[in-house]
């Protein structure tokens, strides 16, 4: 076998500019190939990214009325909302594969919040737990959270997030500041940050509206000074880190079938769901991959050329060679030992081919991801695969000259000029 890989060699040295021309579609196959499949990596990862965010696997199971979240302020006020029990929690909790669990109220509007005459336009309060900063991913920049006492002796004490303070205080800082929440006056106590940098990529009028909650601002309180402020029968909602980003779809789903054993009137249409993320993520990459797979079957086709190619010029070196197949056999060369060399020449010509259409792909993605500021990422899997693949090219587009090579008459063959 090393005989044959260095005669192979040998042979596409010695006619360079022909084995550079044969392996030309195999190179541009390849490279098309890696290019889509690291275009389609990278978009799919971003997508991923953006509606995951910044990777805490945290899953938000909200109460919904019929297909929409519920919300308190448009509501039938004669619905029994749900309680949930400390058992329930306590449940949710235990569940396989749920690292951290935390229970929550929420307003998604935040225009009742005020700093001398200047409000908070847009974002989110919520009424927090213990738990909701570490299972949502959130330290404290400047400041303190949330303490027992705070819980305890029904403090009115707020935490902002860096959006909030910017748009409620400016260059200030927010600690100690006294702010309105429906007339009720909090004083701030600290500013949090989500403990991973993030900041997704917006691309259409939808991702816009996904993101624009959370970039306008949130405030935060104990969730028992919640009725201070607001109503004493509004729901919870839930929020849980899961321990990885594949057991998110399924803690989401295990969590809200469990708070729905809270839920007593079966005539309503609430019902606690996962907002499954991880799902929408997946929706979409599919819908990209089924896109340009399209490409990679079109890119698939320099494959198809180059094979035959390859089979052409192999062709033409068994005409060549002719005398020296003759020689071979003519001295004890067997069959099987004429096809092996061939078929080792032919499979290392569309190897080396392969690696420098992957080496040619990958430049390739970078350029298309510098031109058109579209995230790449290099698939390891396709890289070899491809390399595998030009290599089954060679075998099977020079199965025909091997078998000819290998079949030739001896006497025949010594007497060819």
């Amino acid at each position: 076998m090393l005989e044959n890989i260095r005669l192979a060699f040998q042979g596409i040295w010695s006619h360079k500019m022909r084995s550079f021309l044969t392996m030309l579609g195999i190179i541009i196959g390849i490279a098309s190939i890696i290019s889509i499949v690291s275009t389609i990596k990278g978009t799919s990862e971003q997508l991923k990214k953006n509606l995951i965010g910044s990777g805490n696997n945290a899953v938000t199971v909200s109460l919904n009325d019929g297909d929409s979240e519920y919300d308190v302020a448009w509501s039938d006020s004669n619905k029994k909302t749900p309680i949930l029990t400390k058992e329930m929690k306590d449940a949710v909790r235990q569940l396989d594969d749920v690292e951290n669990a935390s229970f929550y109220y929420s307003r998604t509007y935040a225009e009742s919040i005020y700093y001398d005459n200047v409000s908070l336009q847009g974002g989110k309060v919520y009424g927090i737990d213990e738990n909701y900063l570490d299972t949502c991913g959130y330290v404290v920049q400047t400041g303190r959270g949330f303490v027992d006492k705070d819980y305890k002796e029904y403090r009115k004490v707020a935490l902002v997030d860096s959006n909030a303070a910017n748009s409620l205080f400016g260059e200030e800082s927010p600690l100690g500041k006294i702010i309105e929440i429906k007339s009720e006056p909090f004083t701030v106590v600290g500013v949090i940050v989500n403990s991973s940098t993030y900041e997704p990529t917006i691309n259409s009028i939808m991702d816009y509206y996904t993101y624009n909650q959370n970039m306008s601002g949130s405030v935060l309180l104990p969730s028992v000074c919640w009725p201070i402020v607001y109503q004493y029968d509004e729901p919870e909602n839930a929020v849980v880190r899961a321990s990885d980003t594949d057991a998110m779809s399924k803690v989401g789903q295990m969590t809200a079938e469990t708070l729905n054993e809270s839920i007593t009137d079966t005539n309503s249409n609430l019902k606690y769901k996962a907002v499954d993320l991880l799902e929408r993520a997946q929706q979409q990459q599919e819908l990209s991959e089924r896109t340009n797979g399209q490409l990679i079957w079109i890119a698939s086709i320099a494959l198809l050329v180059g094979g035959i190619g390859v089979m052409n010029i192999m062709l033409v070196s068994v005409t060549e060679r002719t005398s020296e197949i003759g020689l071979k056999k003519a001295i004890g060369a067997r069959k099987n030992k004429i096809l092996f060399q061939f078929l080792t020449e032919a499979a290392v010509l569309t190897s080396l081919g392969g690696v420098i259409g992957v080496i040619v792909g990958i430049v390739l993605a970078q350029v298309i991801s510098r031109v058109a500021s579209i995230p790449v990422a290099i698939s390891v899997p396709a890289v070899i695969g491809s390399v595998i693949f030009s290599m089954i090219i060679g075998i099977v587009f020079g199965l025909l000259p091997s078998f000819q090579a290998a079949n030739l008459n001896p006497i025949d063959a010594l007497r060819h000029e």
